[in-house]
């Protein structure tokens, strides 16, 4: 029996290459990059999954230095609340312009609600990193 569709969302923060300048000022606080609330009401108890993917891109400070992007994803509206997904990239050095990171995830046994809300936050080791597009994210919720 196929997945029955229940509600897609997607949040885009910057379509192009280069299109924005962000800096993660600090160190370790995650910062806010996505969010949005997907309507989870019509799904199977224990059955409801939310499936998300994305893309960011980031740019080394002037003065390169060895540093860790992290991206994680939380079912609510805060980094406090529960992390469904986490990944984390350690930034080529040798590369001066954005490099690209991209993710893909799932959530099971998604809360059957109305308003299930998920973000995106991403952090640094290091100052001087800034997003500067593209940014774009999409998440989808289906039951069995």
């Amino acid at each position: 029996m196929p997945a029955q569709f229940l509600d897609s969302k997607t949040s885009q923060n910057a379509s192009y290459a280069n299109s924005i300048a962000i800096p993660l000022s600090i160190i370790g606080v995650p910062q806010l990059i996505a969010q949005q609330t997907l309507d989870l009401s019509a799904g199977g108890a224990g059955l409801t999954r939310v499936e998300f993917s994305g893309v960011l891109a980031v740019q080394l400070p002037l003065l390169p230095v060895a540093t860790t992007v992290t991206v994680f994803v939380t079912r609510g509206l805060t980094p406090s609340d529960t992390i469904v997904f986490s990944a984390a990239r350690s930034l080529d050095l040798s590369i001066l312009g954005p490099q690209l990171i991209a993710f893909s995830g799932s959530d099971f046994n998604a809360p059957n609600t109305t308003a299930a809300a998920y973000s995106v936050f991403v952090s640094t080791t290091a100052l001087g990193v800034t997003r500067v597009g593209p940014e774009s994210f999409n998440f989808t919720g289906t039951s069995d």
